[in-house]
């Protein structure tokens, strides 16, 4: 089963009753807010480049102005989907939807962890991220591998050469966006320690089955405030009432 159907498959079957109250696809970051019994709970996705713009024949979300009138479960089953921008919506969705246990969770900045353990290692980092720069200057070697490569990355198409022979391996969470995830893990070193890190990574145990040690991600405390901010633009150090947050596999 991939990552996305498990994640979907771990959700409360009574997520079918709950409504949306907001939800926006953002210049930079996909937002959706939730009714529940318990308050709104709301959940981030990357917006990705790509699909239909303007006015081609195709549609990048189908159905653009209705997607308010599906329940819960509908739209996290979006993260199947084969637009990326709805699969936005839908790992959105699932970022609300999980129930996430505090008390097993530590509030680490990922940059920072592999900053630190990291150091004189061989690392693999799906994803250029703004602590690149100090990777570089602390690891034994440093691969990054990206799609659209900065100066220093590897071509995406790099990866099984890389990933195998790193001591460390991280792996952006929009992975699960373009359909990447599932054939990057399984070129993962099974003595390698991995992560699965950023805003759309969802903060879930069933990464574990999956080989993976630790996942860092965000966790929203304040939907209004975070979905205000997505609204209008906002990157990710502008999004406010979030807490990142790790969860790590017990050993």
């Amino acid at each position: 089963m991939s990552i996305v159907n498990e994640l979907i498959a771990s959700l409360t079957p009574d997520a079918a009753r709950f409504s949306v109250q907001k939800l926006c696809v953002g210049l930079h970051w996909t937002a959706v807010v939730f009714d529940t019994p318990s308050g709104p709970r709301a959940g981030l996705a990357s917006t990705l480049e790509g699909g239909a713009h303007h006015h081609g024949p195709g549609a990048d979300v189908a159905d653009a102005g209705h997607l308010h009138e599906k329940n819960a479960l509908e739209l996290a089953s979006l993260a199947n989907s084969s637009s990326i921008h709805e699969r936005s919506v839908g790992l959105a969705s699932i970022n609300a939807l999980l129930d996430v246990d505090e008390r097993l969770c530590t509030e680490v900045n990922a940059g920072d962890w592999l900053v630190r353990h990291g150091a004189g290692k061989h690392l693999a980092v799906v994803g250029h991220f703004p602590f690149t720069r100090q990777l570089r200057d602390v690891a034994g070697q440093l691969d990054v591998l990206e799609l659209n490569p900065h100066e220093g990355d590897l071509p995406a198409d790099r990866a099984a050469d890389v990933m195998p022979k790193a001591d460390i391996v991280a792996i952006t969470g929009t992975t699960l966006l373009n359909d990447t995830f599932d054939d990057l893990i399984a070129l993962c070193n099974p003595e390698s320690y991995v992560m699965v890190l950023g805003g759309t990574t969802p903060m879930s145990p069933c990464f574990f089955g999956q080989g993976v040690d630790m996942v860092a991600g965000a966790l929203v405390v304040d939907p209004e405030a975070a979905f205000n901010a997505v609204s209008q633009g906002a990157n990710f150090r502008q999004v406010p009432g979030k807490r990142l947050l790790t969860l790590e596999r017990k050993a």
